[in-house]
């Protein structure tokens, strides 16, 4: 009996100490980079989740953390057999910065969700698409809507001429990299891919 209360006690102690039972508190980040709500997800969603939370803190907090029933549905592609994944098109931290103080302000402004959660929409395809998929394409299909896709060039004058690089842009932006996370793909972009027209509909609903 002795030695049965060790084993416990000796196991015990062991899972005290391991990862599974240490909680690491949040710390709050500068301008942007704030704590947002949270959603409960599974799987390779929650993998995702983290990443953009790591590695595009601005573009999160501001934009896809806003957009629950959108994660949802991406989590839901992700379990689906018939599906099995779902992309996300990611600005980087200088690209959300080069949006300017005022639409940032505008994103961060609850008042502004609704747009700000249409805004996200485009940004998730509820299935994966690689990058090679992509240049092949001519467009995509969003969550939010249908968005160009093109492929990337190099010299020119306002847009004309130029040669292409090999790169691929969607809706303009053009992607930087693209980051795999089990059958998930998060490219990371050097703009939002948004509809621009969609910013008209920003603080429609201030009371000045």
């Amino acid at each position: 009996m002795n030695a049965l209360v060790s084993a416990i006690a000796s196991v015990l102690l062991f899972l005290s100490g391991s990862n599974a039972f240490q909680v690491s508190l949040p710390t709050s980040a500068l301008n942007y980079r704030s704590q947002t709500t949270s959603t409960i997800l599974f799987d390779t969603t929650s993998e995702v989740d983290d990443l953009l939370k790591n590695d595009y803190p601005v573009f999160y907090n501001l934009v896809m953390s806003k957009n629950t029933d959108l994660w949802k549905d991406l989590s839901n592609a992700s379990t689906n057999p018939d599906v099995g994944g779902f992309t996300i098109f990611a600005p980087n931290d200088e690209a959300m910065e080069k949006l300017g103080k005022k639409k940032l302000d505008q994103l961060l402004d609850d008042r502004n969700r609704e747009t700000a959660e249409k805004i996200a929409s485009f940004h998730a395809v509820a299935e994966p698409v690689g990058a090679w998929d992509l240049i092949t394409s001519g467009g995509i299909v969003t969550v939010g809507g249908v968005v160009d896709v093109g492929k990337s060039k190099v010299g020119g004058f306002f847009g004309f001429g130029g040669e292409e690089d090999g790169g691929v842009t969607v809706s303009g932006a053009k992607i930087l990299q693209t980051k795999q996370v089990g059958t998930c793909q998060v490219h990371e972009m050097d703009n939002l891919i948004s509809p621009n027209i969609l910013w008209r509909y920003m603080d429609q609903l201030r009371i000045l």
